[in-house]
């Protein structure tokens, strides 16, 4: 069943629950028999103590680690810089400040049933539908429990029916024990509500509404709600906090579930519709996690990646269609009160990684709350980077929380400036792939020349002239010449600071252009793309991390932080650069071969590298180690062995639209990395850079129509097949098509779909 995750017995552990979310609000459903168990979450509970922690000026210090590290003594200025710049969490010992993502509590249902005969759950990502069916006391009676985060009225929803009789249950919320959380309860027979005030952090509230049709419900002790001969029960969960101020508990405006599932599922669909992949495989008649064992065993199941797929992009519609921040390092879901990496927005891959797969994939909606999130830093980003670096513009920390603090806090990992860079490529996609000039000019351009700015002060000529980054390092790789002492090596002009800074440049160069402005920063930006620092070749033909082939301590590393300008930046091109394309493949290679990939979201990012390079089918083999190595039962990435992190899945996802379809520098690459475990297919609704739609099908592993569609009058570029093709306008007359130098290019006026097939 490639649009259902489905399971014979109710989740043992909250890993092993269905994700159910509307951005602002989530809940994990485990789905369990006598007592269900929704874990349950609200994007704004960070825990709040640390809302205004700030930095101190330290400027003072960078001559002197520059000073270090430009004369070779990398252990010490590694030392110095993180002495000055890191803050004190980390490997210091001491705690870092970054506030934990927090649950929000449980809500309990308990049900008075016998023994149970038959269990399924599933997970329904055709309408966002969670459900639990199972029959009791000799099959007289079949329970159906069904939950949906709803994406109108914005709440999280649990409706009970049981054919064959009434039923009676309990409902209470509960959370945690927390000697820091102070909880309060207020209940009638109508609404629980559970209140919480965290020392010296936020208050937040859990309200759970109750509606049953026939019977009664009346309080019982300990705050719960006993129904009593109900054919139906309906709880509406809503939660708000002090910092979002929301209204919550508001009334549903119906109680008819058909009603209800038919709002949400309209919304659902304008949400995720927009893209649709078939591969035409029969459904396998078995559980999903029965599925990935077999795969896992060496038996093929080429539609268990289609699946995974949909769960990705499933996925990222729960973590933000209703949210005001963007999908953390759980998405949204998290079960504890202090989280592996306080559950954290992760600036050094994790955060762009849960949105490479939006613009592609036709959720560039979901791209709202993301922006908001790196818009509220700006003004405390300028106050860190002239505290740090004395430079102009903005500095953003490697981590953070939702509190728009720029404050460093990770000794031996946060001597980095790369986060803004990294981050501001997203603000440029989203010009990129939908054209918005107002978007440009309004938000995307001032927060790119914002980041321009920080590379006007920080970069440092040397005697020849090249603007070196100093100090400058690859996440979160060390090395020997740092010692063993720091987690990461610093260095000076790292390959992954260079292709930042070129990204950015770039971008900035084009966005002036666009927009006709900042003539002389154009040149200036131009001026210092091209005295950046040049990518060296090391002696195994890799692409050279660090400005020196330093041993590496960790060859498998999981970050493969240099290969940015492969994926997901665009300097390094088979077409334009084929001398450094090839040695990037080379790196990538090397990491391989020593065991890289060894958590999930490296792994995505390795099956998206692979895409790339147009190699499908090492791509494919490394997406369905992402599936069989890295998940729990229901699909959830992990970080060995047992932490979820969703960046693996929101990761996994971008491969896959990789892998069909690539637009890097504006040129379209159709079907660039098909794996031969994919030989027929479609998709519709793919969405590529310079404002294109492409819709695809093929067969044999051969393209066999394209329906491009420009959003303006432009001149399309796509890269030649290995076929002779024939382009059709909307008039079904074909027209002149250029074959130069491998590329195709003609004239694609706006809104008009033009067909391409094989002549």
């Amino acid at each position: 069943m490639n649009d259902k995750l489905w399971y014979t017995e109710p989740a043992s552990r909250w890993l092993n629950g269905l994700p159910i979310g509307t951005g602002r609000l989530a809940a994990m459903v485990l789905g369990t028999v006598k007592r269900e168990r929704l874990a349950l979450n609200h994007e704004w509970l960070w825990k709040g103590v640390n809302r205004e922690r700030d930095t101190v000026p330290v400027a003072h210090l960078l001559p002197e680690v520059r000073r270090l590290l430009l004369s070779g003594d990398y252990a010490e200025g590694t030392r110095a810089a993180n002495d000055a710049f890191a803050g004190r969490g980390g490997t210091s010992g001491d705690p870092n400040r970054i506030d934990p993502y927090q649950a929000a509590g449980d809500l309990y249902v308990e049900f008075e049933i016998g023994v149970l005969e038959t269990y399924e759950r599933e997970l329904d990502l055709g309408t966002a539908v969670a459900r639990a069916v199972y029959e009791v006391e000799q099959r007289q009676r079949t329970f159906t429990c069904e939950y949906m985060a709803h994406l109108v009225e914005d709440v999280i929803l649990m409706r009970v029916t049981a054919a064959g009789a009434a039923f009676n249950c309990s409902v209470w919320l509960d959370r945690l024990h927390d000697p820091d959380c102070q909880l309060g309860f207020s209940t009638t027979a109508e609404q629980l509500l559970m209140t919480g005030e965290i020392r010296d952090g936020i208050g937040f509230q859990v309200t759970a509404g109750v509606w049953q049709q026939g019977g009664s419900a009346a309080v019982m002790h300990g705050n719960r709600v006993r129904v009593q001969d109900a054919t139906e029960l309906i709880v509406a969960v809503d939660m708000g906090t002090s910092v979002s101020g929301e209204a919550i508990g508001k009334p549903l405006p119906t109680h008819e579930w058909a009603a209800l599932l038919a709002t949400h599922q309209a919304e659902y669909s304008r949400q995720c519709g927009g893209l649709e992949l078939d591969l035409p495989f029969p459904e396998p008649d078995m559980p999903t996690n029965e599925r990935v064992r077999r795969v896992k065993a060496g038996e093929a199941d080429p539609g268990l990646a289609l699946l995974y797929f949909r769960l990705g992009r499933y996925l990222l519609c729960a973590a933000s269609a209703r949210g005001e921040l963007p999908a953390n390092l759980q998405g949204k879901w998290c079960e504890d009160l202090y989280p592996p990496w306080q559950s954290d927005l992760h600036h050094d891959i994790n955060l762009q990684m849960n949105y490479w797969c939006a613009e592609p994939g036709h959720q560039q909606q979901c791209m709202a709350a993301f922006f908001a999130h790196l818009e509220n830093f700006v003004e405390h980003g300028r106050k860190a980077a002239r505290d740090l670096y004395d430079c102009d513009g903005i500095y953003l920390p490697i981590h953070t929380d939702p509190w728009g603090r720029c404050t460093p806090e990770s000794y031996g990992w946060a001597v980095w400036i790369g986060a803004a860079p990294w981050l501001a490529q997203h603000f440029w996609w989203h010009y990129e792939y939908g054209q918005d000039k107002a978007f440009l000019r309004h938000r995307a351009y001032p927060f790119i020349k914002e980041v321009a700015a920080f590379y006007e002060s920080y970069l440092m000529e040397d005697e020849a002239g090249v603007l070196q980054i100093v100090p400058s390092q690859s996440p979160e790789n060390p090395n020997t010449a740092a010692g063993i002492e720091f987690p990461v090596a610093l260095c000076v002009s790292a390959a992954m600071d260079i292709e930042l800074a070129w990204d950015l440049l770039s971008h900035a160069v084009r966005a002036s252009e666009i927009l006709e402005v900042d003539a002389d920063k154009r040149e200036q930006w131009r001026d210092m793309l091209e005295r950046l620092p040049p990518h060296q070749i090391g002696s195994q033909g890799q692409l050279m991390e660090w400005n020196e082939e330093f041993e590496e301590i960790e060859p498998g590393h999981r970050h493969i932080s240099h290969l940015f300008g492969l994926y997901p930046g665009e300097q390094f091109s088979p077409e334009d650069e084929p001398e450094l394309f090839r040695a990037a493949l080379r790196s990538l290679d090397l990491r391989m071969a020593h065991k890289g990939g060894h958590s999930g979201w490296s792994r995505a990012w390795t099956a998206c590298c692979y895409a790339r390079a147009g190699d499908g089918e090492q791509a494919f083999r490394h997406l369905e180690h992402l599936i069989t190595d890295f998940t729990s039962t229901t699909l959830l990435d992990l970080h060995p062995v047992t932490v979820f992190q969703i960046d693996g899945n929101l990761g996994g996802t971008a491969a896959v639209l990789e892998m069909l379809l690539q637009s890097y520098r504006e040129r379209l690459h159709l079907l660039p990395a098909l794996p031969a475990a994919w030989p027929d297919g479609s998709v519709r609704g793919l969405r590529a850079r310079g404002g294109y739609e492409v819709d695809l099908s093929w067969q044999g592993g051969r393209l066999s129509a394209a329906k491009i569609t420009a959003l303006n009058d432009r001149q399309c570029t796509v890269k030649a097949l290995p076929m002779p093709v024939t382009v059709l306008d909307d008039a079904g007359q074909a027209v002149d098509v250029h074959d130069e130098d491998g590329w195709l290019r003609f004239d694609l006026p706006g809104e008009r779909p033009y067909q391409l097939l094989p002549a």
